[in-house]
């Protein structure tokens, strides 16, 4: 009888032990490039409606991008982290190039547009900024689309950020994949050519247009937005809307999950809280403005949505290797 009852005990035990929830079921880690002020109230949102920890790694000011990333890199033997928040599919594709993501095809997603999102499933794109134009108003000169900085009419009246950073980057990297190499070189002679000013930032041009010191600037929809609602005389142009012209970059955030990590159904449930219609209501209110891609989705008052937009066709993936490829073009051109 003592044997029956000790026998007893122990399957107790174990099953206890098989349906008490650990700390770990309880927890996600996702690595976040998107900035901290605007993911970290998103994040807290899902830990209220789920449960769930969120351990989040932010990049800071300094790393721009590239600290969780190369943190990923570097553990991917070990990996450490569920999901990974970038904000632009290019670092994100590179994940998938490395082996270190997973497919994954949320069920909230499936109304955002193929274009943004990896044919395979291993990131989805959501929330997005537009590459637009700002042009004060009181500029003599409009501009129709990227081409209008190699207008010799706007000669000396433009400003454009350094393209060895952030979207512009990816900008001239979407130019050389559609037009090829050629063209593309050739548009960055043109540039220097018509004396278009080079700044630090997407932030700084929108401010140089806004002071009148230059007539227009491509820049991301969240600078021009700030500044409109800072009353700065600006207005917004969509480049390249005709016909036979290319259309906006969308540059939407992207979501992938780690391939191994130690949480990951918590780090699917975390992908499908952030590319729902929910979040994106979110992140189009707040300060940056961002634009839903999910259908139906309002986006900020000052945008137009996504659907109203032509966009340039690009292939995210193929972009990542043009980026890397133009590196050695961008760096004689600015003068390293």
């Amino acid at each position: 009888m003592r044997r029956i009852w000790s026998t007893l005990g122990m399957l107790a035990m174990l099953t206890g032990c098989g349906t008490k929830p650990s700390t770990e079921s309880r927890s996600v880690v996702v690595y976040v490039s998107e900035d901290q002020v605007f993911s970290e109230p998103i994040l807290k949102d899902f830990e209220k409606e789920t449960g769930i920890h969120v351990n989040a790694v932010f990049d800071t000011e300094e790393s721009k991008s590239t600290g969780v990333m190369n943190r990923l890199l570097a553990e991917k033997s070990n990996p450490q982290a569920d999901a990974y928040w970038a904000n632009e599919p290019v670092r994100a594709d590179v994940l998938r190039q490395q082996g270190i993501s997973a497919p994954f095809r949320p069920s909230n997603a499936r109304q955002i547009p193929e274009q943004f999102k990896d044919p395979q499933g291993y990131w989805t794109g959501f929330s997005a900024r537009a590459r637009l134009m700002v042009v004060n108003r009181a500029a003599k000169t409009r501009p129709s689309g990227v081409l209008s900085y190699i207008d010799p009419n706007t000669r000396g009246k433009a400003v454009i950020a350094n393209p060895l950073f952030g979207t512009t980057t990816a900008q001239v990297a979407a130019l050389f994949s559609v037009w090829g190499d050629e063209k593309g070189k050739q548009f960055l002679s043109g540039l220097k050519a018509n004396r278009v000013k080079l700044s630090t930032s997407n932030g700084e041009s929108a401010d140089f247009v806004a002071s009148g010191e230059f007539e227009f600037a491509l820049v991301d929809s969240d600078d021009a937005v700030d500044r409109m609602r800072h009353g700065k005389p600006i207005e917004i142009v969509y480049p390249d809307q005709g016909d036979d012209q290319l259309g906006v970059l969308i540059v939407p955030n992207a979501m992938a999950l780690i391939r191994g990590g130690p949480n990951p159904e918590n780090g699917r449930r975390l992908i499908e809280y952030l590319v729902s219609k929910e979040t994106e209501r979110k992140l189009a209110a707040a300060d940056c403005a961002q634009i839903p891609l999910n259908p139906g989705v309002p986006p900020p008052k000052e945008l137009k949505p996504i659907g109203e937009i032509k966009t340039m066709k690009v292939n995210y993936a193929d972009l990542a290797g043009k980026l890397q490829a133009i590196q050695p073009v961008l760096k004689e051109w600015v003068g390293y």
